[in-house]
């Protein structure tokens, strides 16, 4: 698979991402966090199901056979790292706006190479560091944080960064090992569906009236984000490193904001209109830079 292709799928990857957070949203009016969460990833898994038995199922057993316990150990951190992140982020939402919980998302960022250069000692290009610091302060401008305090959704969306973070790092491992990334993909979202249910048990109720209210959110949430867009990412990061993959991923804190703008009705000034343009820079910075070479 080319690198374009991989910048392809993680673009495509962002702009579904970034469009998923009105869904997220929106989709909790009737429903719990919980809820939303088990039942959106639970469609992620039913859309992902068909396209395992057309392109994987044969060559399955030929690629686990290459490491089994690598592979158990480390698809299951991978789940239950994007459990962690789903789950905070979502229950995120209902204490915070969108602008801010897409700005406190993209914390991941600046975490990724920290996390790779500390705790693996692997090298990273000198472009990725301003390239983190642009598209952090862009994603500052993004939101009217200045003009707030810090609020409990705040605090959970970067918790949950830390969890991303260490969702690409880990997806980084596995695509270099093993070819079956809609596999992976099932694997995950059943992972977040089972704990996330469990939990809806535990702390909500379904009622099956809202869920169904809730239907087009959840689709949207399910199949395309928690389902294809998440599968996306696994083929991005077959060409692209997890710390340049985290700057690309960063994107959707723009699409975030132009969503809300476009769907919600959400004023977009000229702060965020800097926001979107430094986060631009960033990502297309992190991606050239590394291809010019010294005269």
């Amino acid at each position: 698979m080319s690198k374009s292709i991989s910048l392809l799928s993680a673009l495509i990857c962002t702009f579904i991402w970034g469009t998923t957070f009105i869904a997220q949203d929106t989709g909790m009016e009737l429903i719990g966090p919980y809820v939303f969460n088990g039942i959106r990833f639970f469609a992620g898994l039913l859309a992902l199901v068909p396209f395992f038995l057309i392109f994987e199922s044969k060559k399955i057993i030929q690629e686990i056979n290459k490491d089994k316990k690598y592979f158990v150990v480390n698809t299951f951190l991978v789940g239950l790292f994007l459990f962690g992140g789903t789950v905070f982020q979502q229950i995120a939402l209902l204490y915070t706006d969108v602008a801010n919980a897409a700005f406190f998302t993209i914390f991941y960022v600046p975490m990724v190479p920290i996390i790779i250069f500390f705790l693996y000692k692997f090298p990273i290009h000198w472009s990725i560091w301003p390239s983190v610091v642009i598209c952090v302060v862009g994603g500052y401008f993004l939101t009217d944080f200045y003009d707030s305090t810090v609020r409990l959704g705040d605090l959970l969306v970067i918790i949950g960064a830390l969890f991303w973070s260490l969702h690409i790092i880990f997806i980084g491992k596995i695509v270099q090992k093993f070819d079956i990334p809609i596999f992976v993909g099932i694997i995950q979202t059943f992972i977040v569906s089972f704990f996330s249910i469990i939990l809806a048990l535990i702390f909500e109720e379904f009622i099956f009236s809202n869920i169904f209210a809730q239907k087009i959110q959840i689709l949207y949430a399910g199949v395309l984000s928690g389902g294809i867009a998440f599968v996306l990412q696994i083929y991005a990061q077959k060409n692209i490193t997890p710390a340049p993959a985290a700057i690309i991923f960063s994107l959707e804190g723009v699409i975030a904001t132009l969503a809300a703008w476009i769907l919600l009705s959400q004023y977009l000034n000229i702060n965020n209109i800097i926001g979107c343009s430094l986060i631009l820079v960033g990502v297309l910075f992190s991606q050239l830079a590394p291809g010019f070479k010294k005269n």
